[in-house]
Formats: structure tokens, sequence, C-alpha cells
């Protein structure tokens, strides 16, 4: 019966584990800890293995590599569960900057460079970046002056509460300007994911 529970053990976690459980651990003698971590010594892997079957956990082994393998005796489905839970825990508290990318046209008319200001607004508060994308079409490449007044107009707009990180730039027919909340003395740098995200179109 102790055979078959380790069996079945096995079975059920061997394809989501980066540790050999039980009758997976070949090493002929391992040093083993008992399930509250507490040193047991180095002890024969069958004699490892009884001790796991009469306390009804697994055998993990720990340190593959240490001579003797070092090894617990363990329940790994709730070792699991309390790592995957630490690891979300973990990517919580992790603060995660997105670039939102607004689309603007030199002709965008006052109603709708509101809506747009109001999102670019509510992008920032969130403490995400944005990427003022204005698009030429046609012969408007011809008046650049334009889309840079519409730029400097958004940057003069916005004010003290961003950072320019990009200033105006021109690459192919778009000019690109890339913008960033105002740094809080107080407050952490915080990582950045590349995540632009479409938040209106020119169309």
């Amino acid at each position: 019966m102790i055979a078959i529970a380790t069996e079945f053990r096995d079975r059920r976690h061997r394809e989501e584990r980066k540790h050999r459980l039980n009758r997976e651990i070949m090493a002929p003698e391992v040093r083993l800890s008992g399930p509250d971590n507490e040193p047991l010594g180095v002890v024969s892997l069958m004699d490892a293995l009884r001790m796991a079957g009469e306390l009804d956990v697994d055998l993990v082994e720990i340190a593959a590599t240490a001579i003797p393998p070092v090894c617990r005796l363990m329940d790994y489905g709730k070792f699991k569960y309390l790592e995957q839970k630490r690891a979300a825990e973990a990517k919580a508290k992790q603060t995660v900057i997105e670039i939102k990318e607004i689309k603007f046209r030199p002709g965008t008319d006052d109603g709708d460079y509101n809506i747009k200001m109001r999102n670019i607004r509510r992008f920032l508060a969130d403490g995400d970046k944005c990427k003022i994308t204005l698009r030429f079409r046609g012969r408007e490449i011809t008046h650049q002056d334009l889309g840079l007044a519409l730029l400097n107009r958004i940057r003069d707009d916005l004010a003290d509460t961003i950072l320019v990180e990009q200033f105006p730039r021109l690459e192919g027919r778009q000019m690109i300007m890339m913008i960033a909340p105002a740094r809080k003395k107080s407050a952490p740098a915080k990582p950045v994911v590349d995540a632009a995200v479409n938040a209106s179109s020119a169309d």
C-alpha cells in the first residue's frame, strides 16, 4: 500500500514539479530532514522511503548535487501550494508601468482633442507612460510644423504634471513624443513593461 500511495503522488506531480520525489530518487543514501526541517542525519534511501510512508508524506530531493543528496520529508502538494501562493503575492506587490499609445492627426478637432487628453490624464494618474503618435497622411507631411505645434500644445496643457522622455521626433510619416508622470521625490523607481496599448484610433 505504501508503494502504491507514493507512486500515485509521483504521477500526480510529475509534469508540474522540478524536484524528484520518492522512488525517482536514485542515490543509495540521503541526508534527511524531517517535516519540521529537523536534521535526521544520513540514512539509506529505503529507510527514508519507509519513514515517508509511515508519515504519509513525500520524500523530496531538495539538493540533488550534494553528496549525499539532501532530502526532506514533506507534503509536496502543500509545499507547491504555498510556493505558488508566495509567488502570486510577490507578483501582486510588483508595480507594472504600461505604455499607452494615443493617436492624433494634425487636424484633430477640439472635441476629439479633449477626449484624448482626458484619456492621457487618466493613464498618467494610473502611473502609466504615454506614447503620443501624430500621423501624417498624404500631403500633410509637408506641414510638419502643424504637427509639432499640436504636440507642443499637449505638452503645455499637461505642464508640470509630466516628464517628457522623448521630445517630438519624426519617424517615417509619424511624429512621436513620449511622456511619463512627473516623478515624486519620495517615489521609488518602478519597473517598466513595454505593453503599448492603442487607447484610441486616428481613423
